[in-house]
Parts: structure tokens; sequence; C-alpha cells
């Protein structure tokens, strides 16, 4: 067929058509204007290719094949109609994407980007910081050696309970493990003089500083210009080691938690398992927990997974908590294998048999299953909390300041207003002080004078007692002297008569 030459009206219907003018309006009047501009410019069509031909056969041909296009076109817009008014009034993107799922026969390659994850990350090596807090003498020392399988406490690097001085300072030890060519730089935090005070209220205090200092130390890290390592020291996990009493929380533990939950993961240890009956640990993890519920303090929650099989293996580690663990640095043989234990007159202590504790419970969860996930909920959680609430207060400080549009007249009156309504707020403050402190120095006055009164009165009772004791044995003494005199004069009397006697017996003879 002949190529049809288009005159000015086909033309321009043509071009709207595509720059997209139809698409302003909805389907059934674009349609519309398209049959009509078609059918009022046919004969002029068919005129031009008449007078060019000279054929009726061509003319017809050409005929039918525009009205099937015109039709074909109808057909298609009133299916697009078919959507709605609304949706037709709305332009069509340019470009639409497809999700589809597409196996490749050969090979690419990029199957093997979690080997070049592993090699990167094996290569840069991996950080964990453990808290460890207990009261001394509950073996903590003794289960970091156990669960890294090394002398991380020895005799130049003492534990926490075997120190002479023991502050409220937190201590910091790090170390690096190499298992398998993976390097990992181990920071182990403890504090030697938690709960071993008479008065421990707000011993926690230092512990709370160490965590939201280590937080601040790597947001300061983040802000700067050149981040391309981090050194991340934050505390990725809390093991609070309690003491086997049998009786629930302290006190201590449920202010320590309370106060700690919503800065790092806490996981509850109960201390040397040994010294109670598996009835009585069973006992002692129901009452914990229920402390635990009943206080609202938040420890640290297993992951869901997706597989049964992990989720099965973490059920059974749910149910273990609070972990009831035995700790050693002794290497012994049982039954022809060398194991770590703890020898008793009644057998032997295998701190990695789930029927003696929950030790190896515990390395599963913490090292082998969840370190990863510790991390994780350190830096989407307790991290952004901290940084939430650092910001915040930043921006809350910073409402004070300057506006750009406001008058600098009134910003300084305003300011002068501010401080002395702070000035007057202080002087009210500080006369408060001064009269407290003068009541107190008033009470301590008086309760030294009564103090003073009462001394007095008692040191004059103890001399009127003195007196009369001396009055007393001034009388007796004077009542022995008489009863001497008088003895000593009846003596002399008759020592006298003896004498006389005497003398008229000679005079006689």
């Amino acid at each position: 067929m002949m190529r049809v030459p288009l005159n000015e009206h086909t033309r321009a219907a043509r071009e709207a058509f595509l720059r997209g003018e139809h698409l302003n309006s909805t389907p059934h009047a674009a349609a519309e204007k398209l049959i009509g501009n078609h059918a009022n410019h046919v004969p002029a069509m068919k005129s031009e290719h008449k007078a060019e031909n000279g054929n009726g056969t061509a003319k017809e041909t050409f005929k039918e094949k525009l009205q099937e296009k015109i039709q074909e076109r109808n057909s298609k817009l009133k299916k697009e109609g078919t959507n709605g008014d609304s949706a037709a009034a709305t332009p069509a993107p340019a470009m639409t994407t497809a999700n589809t799922v597409r196996l490749i026969e050969g090979y690419v390659g990029f199957a093997n980007l979690p080997d070049q994850v592993y090699r990167k990350a094996v290569k840069r090596g991996f950080e964990f910081s453990l808290m460890v807090v207990g009261e001394s003498g509950l073996g903590k020392s003794t289960f970091i050696n156990s669960l890294f399988l090394t002398d991380i406490y020895n005799e130049k690097n003492p534990g926490p309970s075997l120190r002479v001085k023991k502050t409220l300072k937190v201590e910091t030890t790090s170390s690096l493990l190499v298992e398998k060519g993976v390097n990992l730089k181990l920071t182990i935090v403890d504090t030697p003089g938690f709960g071993d005070f008479v008065d421990n209220t707000n011993c926690w205090q230092p512990i709370i500083d160490c965590i939201e200092q280590r937080y601040n130390e790597y947001l300061n890290e983040e802000s700067k210009v050149s981040r391309k390592t981090i050194p991340d020291y934050r505390i990725h996990c809390c093991l609070y080691f309690i003491a086997p009493t049998g009786h629930g929380l302290k006190p201590l533990d449920v202010e320590f938690m309370k106060k700690l939950h919503d800065k790092v993961n806490i996981i509850p240890v109960i201390a040397k398992a040994d010294t109670m009956t598996p009835e009585e640990i069973r006992e002692f993890k129901r009452t914990i927990l229920n402390e635990i519920r009943q206080n609202k303090i938040q420890i640290y929650e297993f992951p869901d997974c997706d597989d049964e099989e992990e989720n099965k293996v973490n059920k059974q580690l749910k149910e273990k908590v609070p972990f009831a663990i035995v700790g050693s640095n002794c290497i012994m043989e049982v039954n022809g294998k060398q194991v770590r234990g703890r020898q008793y007159p009644w057998g032997v202590v295998d701190i990695e048999n789930m029927q003696h504790c929950d030790f190896l419970a515990l390395r599963t969860m913490l090292i082998r299953r969840h370190m990863h996930d510790l991390k994780d909920v350190t830096h989407n959680v307790h991290y952004e909390n901290f940084r939430y609430r650092k910001l915040l207060a930043s921006v809350s400080s910073d409402k004070g300041k300057t506006a750009p549009n406001k008058n600098p007249l009134q910003q300084l009156q305003e300011e002068r207003e501010e401080h002395e309504r702070r000035l007057k707020k202080m002087e009210q403050e500080m006369e408060q002080v001064f009269e407290m402190k003068v009541k107190e120095k008033e009470l301590k006055l008086r309760e030294s004078e009564q103090d003073l009164e009462k001394r007095r009165l008692a040191l004059m009772s103890t001399l009127d007692q003195q007196e009369k004791e001396t009055e007393e044995k001034r009388k007796q003494f004077e009542d022995e002297k008489r009863v001497w005199e008088e003895q000593q004069d009846e003596l002399r009397r008759r020592s006298l008569e003896t004498q006389d006697k005497k003398k008229e017996k000679k005079k006689l003879f």
C-alpha cells in the first residue's frame, strides 16, 4: 500500500495525540475527538488519494483500514476508561517497574557477596564489651576465665575480689582473643566495690556514668568529618550476678536493674549455683522472674527468627533465664575426659554439663548465637535512645538563643529580665539554704546543750553519790576509831589495876 499524505487537520490531530493532550481529558472524550477528526477529514484524504492514483479500489481499501484503526483505538481507550474517571484524570507515569523474580541460568558472580562480607569482617575483626556487676565473692573473675577458656584474670591482673583497695571506680580490662583466625577484641568492665559498703546509696551512679560516657564518645566520633573507623567501646551486655540466697532479689538488685535496664542489655545470672539443690534453683528462678515482672524491669529479649529450629533453641535458652552458673579454673579428668569442674566429697561438678548448671547455655546464648544481636540492640535501641535524649537536650537549650528577626533591644531587655529572675530565684534559694543551715545549727546547739546538761546532771549525781559514800566511810571510820579507843582505854585500865595488885602483894610480903 502506498503512503497516504496527511493534510493540515490530520497532521495537527496526530501531533496533539503524540504530545499527550488526550491524557488531559477522559478516555471517552479523547476517543470521540479522534473519531470526529478522522471522520471529518476522510473525504479530503479520499479525494487526494483518488487524484493521485485514480483507482476506486485503493480508495475503498484505505477507507476500510482507516476505520479498523479508528475502531481499534476507540476500543482500547474504552478499556482504559473502565478503571474510573478519577484514575483516568491522573497522568499516567512515563515508566513502570515490575518487581519480578528471575532466576539466572548461568553464573554471574554476585552470589559471592556473602563471602566478600565475611572476608572483610574477618580482616577487620570484631569488638565486644561485657560488663560484670555483682557483690564480691560471687565468682565473677572465675566465670570470665571459664567463659573464654583463658586466664583474663591472673596473678598480674587479679580479679575484683582479690584487690586490696576496693572502690566504686569502674575498671576496664582489654584482651585480644584469636580463634581459628578470627580476632575478637574483648573488653571486660567490672566494679570492684559494688555492694560491699554499709551505705550503698547511689552505688550504681558510677556505672551509669561509665555507660553514658562511652555512648557520648561514640556520638562525638560519629559527628566528626572523618568517620572511617569508629572504635566501638559501648557496653553491649551487662551480666548481673545475684547471690544464691534463695529468698529473691535484694532491694539493691531491684534498684540497680531499674536504673540500668533502659541503658544496657541486662542478663541476670545466679552465681554459685552448686550451693543450691535443683528444686531450690527452680523455685529461686520463679521468684526472681516474678519480681522482675512486678517491678517492670526489662531484661534482654531473645529475637524472633523465621527458622523453626532456631526458635526452638531460643525457647530452650529462654527457659533457662536467669542462668544458674558455676565457674571453675581447674581442669580435671572425669571418666577419661578433661573437663573444667569443681571437686567435692560427693562428686565432681562439670560446668559444661547442662544437668549440673546453665553455664553452657549462657555461653551458647552470649557468644555463639546472640552476640551480634546484643550489639544490634545496643546500637539500634539503647544508643539511639541516648542520642535522642542528647539531641533533644541540645535543642531545648538552644531555644533561648536570639531569633534571627528579633529586635536586639527587646532581646537585651528580655535577657536582663531573665537574668533578674534568675538572681531573685538564686537569692531566694540561698536564703532558704541559709535559714535551713541556721535551723540545723540551732538544732545541733540545742542538742549539744541538752547533751551537756545530761552529762552535768550525771556528773552531779555521781559526785553526790561519791560524797554520800565518803560520808558513810568517814562515819564508819569514826565509829571504828571510837571503839578502838575504848578498847585501848579498857586495856590501859586493866593494866593499871594489874600493876596496883602486884604492888599491894609486895607490900604484904
